[in-house]
């Protein structure tokens, strides 16, 4: 089996799985995160151990990682943070600190994760974040109504 085949196969399984079991955690997590994610993390453990395992195979996993980290961190931003400039910033540090892990560059590494987290730290504690509140519709064409009155 080739490994991407082995990939696709473990991401469907550790999501099934998560999928299954998500309804009794007391977070809701998403499935195909931890599929994903758990996949890269077992072919990077059986790649260092001497598998034979494509590293484009790991690598794009991880990509696919950081890119939903930073997707998901930013429904958390400060309604005054950009969410461009997050992702612009956060997710080549994380391409940095993986690429580091891949390959066992350590300072690289270390590089990468200093930088991410210095990221995380200006955008998530520089201010203390506004969480904006979910509107129901109702709510919303509330206030659409008051805006129409007012308007003429």
């Amino acid at each position: 089996m080739t490994t991407i085949t082995i990939a696709t196969v473990s991401i469907l399984v550790l999501a099934g799985i998560t999928w299954l079991i998500r309804k009794t955690m007391l977070w809701q997590i998403c499935p195909i995160c931890v599929g994903v994610a758990g996949t890269w993390l077992w072919m990077l453990g059986a790649y260092f151990s001497g598998a034979s395992i494509d590293p484009l195979v790991i690598a794009f996993l991880m990509g696919g990682s950081i890119v939903g980290i930073a997707y998901t961190l930013e429904k958390r931003l400060a309604t005054d943070r950009s969410p461009v400039a997050w992702k612009t910033l956060f997710v080549p540090s994380g391409f940095i600190a993986l690429y580091g892990l891949l390959t066992r560059s350590m300072v690289l590494g270390l590089f990468g994760i200093v930088l991410a987290g210095l990221v995380l730290v200006v955008f998530f504690l520089g201010k203390k974040n506004k969480i904006v509140e979910k509107k129901t519709v109702s709510e919303q064409a509330r206030e659409l109504e008051e805006k129409m009155k007012n308007c003429c």
